[in-house]
């Protein structure tokens, strides 16, 4: 499905261009090395998309009480998004962003879900930080992520960095250097994938008014 230039688009380049500006060379290209690496791992075509089944899923939300995928879907759609971490920009500018769209997924009887591979306390944290109302999830592991198939490893290279920088281990109570695509799916009723966005890049991210479409295009 061709992905729209929007707002959010316009947000995150602008990010991308301060990233670009802020590293150094060197570091530019460990980062660029990253992103190829992902791309080719094949995840991209392993992943699930749209016709498939999605899996069903329990995981708890930031208060620590279960949320099930199927019983949000007895209500209607459900948009599910990954997002790495909070300390990630792109994830913050792509959950404000999110937030501000809610009330029309509300509108369109949608349910949105985000899952993160963070403790819960880290993602209790993101949630209060960038004022979400909506279903914030930990999928500790990233077990929920890879039965989705959108679960890869990170480079050695960029993994240090990260380390360094902000203690990925620490964040995801794990040393297994692993991370979910941004990915974002948009569900029916019957649990069938409608939508899916699936990128090799950390920095591209579904547009919300793509998934406005489809939502629309379902009721």
């Amino acid at each position: 499905m061709s992905i729209n230039k929007g707002d959010l688009d316009a947000l995150l380049d602008e990010q991308r261009q301060a990233g670009i500006a802020k590293f150094t060379k060197e570091k530019n290209q460990i980062y660029t090395d990253g992103i190829a690496s992902v791309s080719s791992s094949g995840i991209l075509s392993k992943a699930l998309n749209v016709g498939d089944k999605a899996p069903d899923f329990t995981l708890n939300n930031v208060l620590n009480n279960p949320i099930s995928l199927y019983e949000e879907l007895e209500n209607g759609p459900v948009v599910l998004t990954w997002y790495r971490g909070g300390w990630c920009p792109y994830c913050n500018i792509t959950l404000r962003y999110l937030q501000e769209k809610l009330p029309e997924f509300k509108k369109l009887n949608a349910t949105l879900l985000a899952l993160t591979p963070e403790l819960p306390d880290n993602s209790l944290t993101t949630a209060q930080k960038n004022k979400l109302e909506f279903t914030v999830l930990s999928d500790l592991g990233n077990n929920i992520g890879k039965e989705y198939g959108v679960v890869f490893k990170l480079t050695n290279e960029v993994a240090s960095i990260y380390e360094a920088s902000f203690g990925l281990n620490e964040k995801n109570g794990n040393a297994n250097n692993e991370l979910p695509l941004a990915a974002t799916y948009v569900i029916n009723t019957n649990g069938i994938i409608q939508y899916a966005f699936l990128s090799a890049d950390y920095r591209e991210r579904a547009e919300p008014t793509d998934i406005i479409s489809v939502l629309t295009k379902l009721n």
